[in-house]
């Protein structure tokens, strides 16, 4: 299976190698964003929130900015903010701008270079009819001095080879806009639920301000 495989590889030809580096780009960009992405997801938020709002509720805000710096995650990242913001006297609009100016750096941080898998998707497509089409020209242009009996042979192979281009276009780019899909989706998911747990957290810290102890 492997022998047959390089076989197709290699005749190919040219542009077979740019698809297959960028086939190898796509995969190190999913990788790295999942490990990026399961990070961001991995903490239990609801139990974060509740720990943080308990301590608010107790008028310790020392320990609930302490419970929010156990983690380096764009939730925690944007809490801490307004708790900080909190802790320095801040006003409701203060505490607004100092969480909005960290989500504003950390939420573009999920999304960052899924983008990418589309465009290479398309690539490896474009670049696998690229090297297509190239190999029928090759194609017409080695049965144009032949004799008739040789050329539906040598057309046919040539052909043949030609087309592995286009398959392993292909081949490259379905599972690269799969996962330009998944990881988009996830991002997205993951976004909206730090979205809404920084709304809800907000407006708790603004409900039970007065709990507060500020040294």
């Amino acid at each position: 299976m492997l022998q047959k495989i390089m076989t197709h590889y290699s005749e190919g030809g040219f542009f077979m190698h740019i698809i297959l580096l960028t086939l190898a780009i796509g995969v190190a960009i999913i990788i790295e964003r999942l490990k990026v992405l399961n990070s961001a997801g991995s903490i239990r938020k609801e139990e974060l929130l509740n720990h943080i709002q308990s301590h608010i509720l107790q008028g310790h805000l020392d320990k609930a900015i302490a419970v929010s710096a156990q983690t380096k995650n764009p939730l925690t990242n944007i809490v801490r903010a307004g708790l900080v913001a909190v802790a320095n006297n801040g006003g409701a609009e203060e505490v607004q701008t100092a969480m909005d100016a960290v989500a504003l750096r950390e939420v573009p941080k999920l999304e960052r270079r899924i983008g990418l898998l589309s465009m290479l998707s398309n690539v490896a497509t474009l670049v696998g009819l690229l090297g297509t089409v190239f190999g029928m020209i090759g194609a017409f242009g080695a049965v144009a001095n032949v004799t008739p009996s040789e050329k539906a042979t040598i057309l046919a192979n040539s052909i043949s080879e030609a087309m592995n281009c286009t398959a392993f276009g292909l081949l490259a780019a379905i599972p690269l806009l799969f996962a330009f899909g998944f990881l988009m989706s996830k991002s997205q998911e993951l976004t909206d639920d730090i979205h809404e747990a920084s709304v809800a957290t907000l407006n708790f810290i603004l409900a039970n301000k007065s709990r507060i102890k500020i040294n």
